[in-house]
């Protein structure tokens, strides 16, 4: 037995259902999704860096208003060599040592990581060196292309030396530098007086980075543990964080590290990654700074082959403003 419909109530219904069906997928286009966050992936190189002295392993680096200044160690880290890079147009000079006029120093060991300071007019750039003892942290003054060794402190944790692979500067006051320190994934917080020479550096626990659950491009890395970390960047209490594997860099962030505590989780809408084909044997990101509250530059370890040593360089990530 049929049922009557009156007319006009089937064309009116389908149109509500349309109209829904249309609403809520409309609903779904626009919901964020991870894969929609920021991530950027390609980078521009401004400068290769040579091999003086044997000199041919990027370590650390710092990031100015005008320069940047990338460190090179020989294999048993028995000599460093600074490199200074224009960041208007690439050029780089091999920077002179003015305690004995050569262009190396025997005073940074591995010299992992670098933070510029200044200070009354006068230029500074300290350097972790991967060792403990009175010269885990080492002080040089630059003034243009030359540089003097002016102070060496040690760092400690608990009372005991401690060896350090990241640092930079988060402030300073009338009387003292602040510093966040990196030893894998745990960071410690410590400082020194403005103008000391030496003495020691007692720092604090701060926080732990999870990388486990970060996401890059929307996804987690399956591997992300064998990656393995170097420098450390931070700007406007924000913590850029590189890891790598093999030809594979990626960069997480962190942010209001100056509070932070206990364990801390990368921000999952930023997110950067290069994977080079044309350095296939390795991508190593060193250490990562902001200039002039904008790009995100950064050093390398490059490698197309086992035998090249000829690829370190300076470069920037692509479209990427700081904020």
């Amino acid at each position: 037995m049929g049922v009557s419909v009156p007319k006009g109530m089937f064309t009116r219904g389908v149109a509500r259902t349309a109209l829904f069906v249309l609403a809520l997928c409309a609903g779904v286009v626009a919901a964020p999704t991870a894969a929609s966050a920021a991530y950027y992936n390609t980078y521009s190189t401004v400068a290769t860096l040579g091999n003086a002295n044997g000199c041919y392993s990027a370590q650390g680096f710092g990031v100015g208003s005008t320069y940047t200044y990338s460190v090179k160690v020989n294999g048993d880290n028995t000599k460093a060599v600074i490199y200074r890079t224009n960041m208007s147009d690439g050029t780089t000079t091999l920077m002179t040592n003015g305690d004995n006029g050569s262009s190396y120093t025997t005073a940074l060991g591995h010299a992992n990581d670098v933070a510029l300071h200044s200070n009354a007019g006068n230029y500074y750039m300290f350097v972790v060196t991967m060792e403990a003892g009175s010269a885990s942290l080492v002080k040089l003054k630059y003034v243009g292309a030359t540089y003097y060794k002016v102070g060496s402190y040690t760092i400690a944790y608990g009372g005991a030396g401690k060896a350090m692979s990241g640092m930079k500067i988060t402030g300073k006051d009338a009387s003292n530098i602040y510093f966040l320190f990196k030893s894998g994934r745990t960071f410690y917080r410590g400082s020194l007086p403005l103008n000391a020479t030496s003495g020691t550096i007692n720092t604090t626990y701060g926080f732990y980075v999870n990388i486990e659950d970060a996401l890059v491009n929307g996804s987690t890395v399956s591997n992300i543990t064998s990656y393995v970390t170097q420098g450390i960047g931070y700007h406007n209490n924000t913590l850029y964080y590189p890891l790598t594997y093999n030809n594979v860099s990626i960069v997480l962030v962190y942010r209001n590290v100056s509070t932070a505590s206990g364990t801390i989780y990368a921000d999952s809408g930023l997110s950067f990654r290069i994977t080079s084909s044309a350095y296939s044997d390795l991508f190593e990101i060193e250490g990562l700074g902001v200039a002039n509250g904008d790009k995100l530059w950064f050093n390398t370890n490059r490698r197309a082959n086992p035998d090249d040593t000829t690829s370190d360089g300076v470069h920037y990530f692509n479209d990427y403003s700081a904020v």
